[in-house]
């Protein structure tokens, strides 16, 4: 092959430079997170810049989780233990979808708002890590006992201590229900009666409920996951608690979108939604109406504290 002759004089600066060093998972996944709070516009789901920040996420969890999942750099939260496992058609690796790094990004921004947590549908456990390595106080509630074995070896996996565990769904009222177990996907695992024409192997048992009324006394913020039965939570609460309380949680239904659209309204209680990129819900369109929509968050406040939405 012909190669062609130096430039008399030329130096090594003068020469194409090499690529840059591509950054690694761990990079990637940290700037995704610190850069999520400023763009807040482009959370709701199927926008462009969300479905890139996706996808990008989705690789740097793969490489860095996949594989063990032991003593992982993750951002802000330090060095993490999570090892992989399989919750049916769902692992572990959704866990750390961009959905949940949106609401991780936002425990960090307020870690100096809230001091006392509640993680209602605890899982395994990973939202309850991050809670805790941003200094807060977290009651965990999670009625599978599968599930809460697992939980309770991450916490321990990871020197967690300020976490404490309540093997318990929540409801209206404190008491006892019928849960399904649902083999196929451990996290859409519900309430009976929560979900219409559940399906596959289902598992059937009793679990302890604990009243959200009470919880919400004891603390300033709850992440809410529970799976068709958060209007009856959301509903069961007297409006003066809002003084004290912010709740993130997801919407699983249209009915449940309305009742709690409604109570809302009723209880001068705001409502922001991904769906709307944080924006202050001013209908029932506004609302999720599924987890594929994000969260919505619900405060007295004016606006989402930590979020940049000029």
């Amino acid at each position: 092959m012909n190669q062609t002759a130096p430039v008399p004089g030329s130096t090594a600066s003068s020469q194409p430079s090499a690529a840059p060093h591509a950054p690694a998972a761990d990079e990637v996944l940290a700037a995704i997170i610190a850069a999520l709070p400023e763009l807040t516009h482009h959370h709701a789901p199927g926008s462009a810049t969300y479905q890139a920040l996706a996808a990008a996420a989705r690789q740097a969890v793969v490489t860095l989780f996949a594989q063990g999942g032991r003593d992982v750099p993750f951002g802000p939260f330090g060095r993490i233990s999570f090892p992989y496992h399989a919750m049916g058609a769902v692992d572990s690796l959704d866990l750390f979808g961009l959905d949940e790094l949106i609401l991780f990004a936002f425990y960090w921004q307020n870690r100096g708002t809230y001091q006392k947590t509640a993680d209602i549908g605890g899982n395994i456990g990973l939202h309850s890590l991050v809670m805790a390595r941003c200094g807060f106080a977290v009651e965990t509630y999670e009625p599978d006992p599968e599930h809460v074995a697992l939980l309770q070896a991450n916490l321990r996996a990871n020197g967690v201590t300020t976490v404490h565990v309540n093997e318990a769904a929540v409801s209206a009222q404190a008491g006892e229900a019928e849960f399904l177990r649902l083999r196929g996907n451990t996290t859409g695992s519900h309430i009976a009666g929560a979900k219409l024409d559940p399906y596959g192997e289902i598992d059937r048992f009793k679990v302890r409920l604990e009243a959200f009324a009470r919880i919400a006394a004891a603390v300033d913020f709850a992440k809410i996951d529970a799976e068709g039965h958060e209007a009856v939570i959301i509903t069961s609460l007297p409006a003066a608690r809002w003084d004290s309380l912010d709740v993130m949680l997801e919407i699983g239904s249209d009915a449940n979108a309305a009742a709690i659209f409604d109570y809302a309204t009723q209880a001068g209680v705001r409502l922001f939604t991904q769906k709307t990129g944080w924006r202050k819900a001013e209908s029932l369109a506004d609302l999720p109406t599924s987890y594929k929509q994000g969260s919505a968050f619900l405060t007295r406040k004016d606006a989402m504290p930590g979020l940049s939405l000029a």
